[in-house]
């Protein structure tokens, strides 16, 4: 068993995990990244992102007008109806202003507004996407000198004046003793037995749309060295994706956008709701949580439904008839017609008249879960006394409760993740330097 002491340990090798390591490297801390993916995988759920949201006073030369803290603070505070820890959330708000600027430094770059880009004033888009933040940060990690241990996972923590810690690596345990620990290894997602326990059979149907490392070890860890925990077991952000795509790691491109355009049934031909209802491009979000309460479905869409709908991942599965359609979804033909006659009678914007129909299968996707442990300020975990722990820090997911107990905010996860990523290893740099002078 090799014993190591560098000056501040990550366990996790996402976009918060990064972020922490290059703050605190930057500060003069020795580093060690342990990140369980390996290589061609590493990065977590950011390898799927796209944008994230900013705090600006004035236009910049990526947002128009302006998005205030008192603006950005409404919205968390109206998705999130109340539960969000004012005091972190105003510290990680604050923190967005100067992302970019800290971005750019780090080799990554945005894309101008324009062109096919989407205008908003909220949240800027990585040119690239977050793989090539990723990319990115690892270069410049590389490059301060960070050590970055591939295929390497937190499995023991000692929380104690020094933490003591066990990364399984190659094979081999190796306890370190570091100045401090930022836990950023993600949520608890990709715990299927976890999932199970938290959201009941329904989880048995869950797509998870991120990386399959996310397993809550460290999670647990922390929980079990007495972190105080932070939102509720059992909630998660859920998306309608196409049922056909991968069990993990579908991303964003299995979404299913287009339930507006058709009628969605049960595989015994009972519609679940008003396709119509929410024609908001985001209403795959609630379509995630009708498909989890209510069951599986199937979107039903004719020629002029596909046409208005945007393009899928996954081509639709197509026939001339509603009859050849049924056989090939494995669906009662009369009930499929029954259904179909029941929604076009009710004279919607939408009909199924035109061949030929299209079908999606639709299952909910699990983009995150609303638990994790409480930080204070500089993100340090807080531990049963309310106070937050000397050397134990959290950045990313796996505190993002803390600020987002339940709801949703486009572009919020990749502010909280590189916000709470930098305080986070500024204040771990700053405690192991604290430790050194002492002794």
């Amino acid at each position: 068993m090799t014993i190591l002491a560098p000056d501040v340990v990550v366990a996790g090798g996402g976009i918060a995990g990064l972020s922490a390591a290059i703050a605190a490297r930057r500060a003069g801390a020795s580093v060690l990244v342990a990140e369980a993916a390996p290589q061609a995988l590493r990065g977590g759920n950011a390898r799927h992102a796209r944008n994230l949201r900013l705090m600006h006073d004035g236009p910049t030369d990526l947002m128009p007008g302006a998005y205030d803290e008192a603006e950005f603070l409404a919205d968390l505070e109206r998705v999130t109806e109340g539960e969000t820890d004012r005091a972190v959330a105003l510290r990680l708000i604050r923190a967005s202003a100067d992302i970019p600027a800290w971005l750019a430094g780090c080799g990554v770059s945005f894309q101008r507004p324009g062109g096919s880009l989407p205008p908003s004033r909220k949240t800027a888009y990585f040119l690239g996407g977050g793989k090539a933040v990723v990319n990115a940060l690892y270069q410049e990690a590389a490059r301060l000198g960070v050590t970055v241990w591939h295929e390497a996972e937190l499995v023991d923590l000692t929380a104690e004046r020094e933490p003591a810690i066990v990364i399984a690596y190659g094979g081999e345990p190796y306890t370190l003793r570091p100045g401090a620990l930022v836990a950023a290894a993600g949520g608890h997602q990709a715990d299927l037995d976890w999932l199970r326990r938290d959201f009941g059979p329904a989880a048995a149907r869950f797509a998870i749309r991120g990386t399959p490392f996310d397993t809550g070890r460290a999670l647990r860890l922390l929980l079990a060295a007495g972190a105080r925990p932070a939102g509720a077991p059992g909630r998660g952000h859920l998306v309608a994706v196409d049922a056909r795509g991968p069990r993990f790691d579908g991303g964003i491109v299995t979404r299913v956008e287009a339930i507006p355009f058709g009628l969605a049934i049960d595989r015994a031909g009972n519609r679940l709701d008003d396709e119509a209802a929410d024609p908001a491009r985001t209403h795959f979000a609630k379509w995630g949580r009708l498909l989890a309460e209510r069951g599986d479905a199937v979107l039903i869409l004719d020629a002029e439904g596909e046409r208005r709908a945007p393009v899928p991942a996954l081509e639709p599965i197509r026939a001339a008839t509603l009859d050849d359609l049924a056989a090939r979804l494995g669906l009662d033909a009369g009930a499929l017609r029954a259904a179909m006659a029941a929604f076009n009678a009710k004279g919607g914007a939408a009909r199924i008249a035109t061949p030929p129909f299209a079908a999606i299968p639709m299952c909910p996707g699990l983009t995150f879960t609303h638990f994790g442990v409480e930080v204070d300020e500089t993100m340090r975990v807080r531990m049963p006394d309310g106070e937050g722990a000397a050397n134990l820090f959290a950045a990313g997911a796996i505190m993002a409760a803390s600020v987002l107990g339940r709801g949703y905010l486009a572009g919020l996860g990749l502010t909280i993740a590189i916000a709470s990523g930098r305080i986070a290893g500024e204040a771990a740099a700053q405690h192991s330097r604290s430790r050194d002078a002492r002794t």
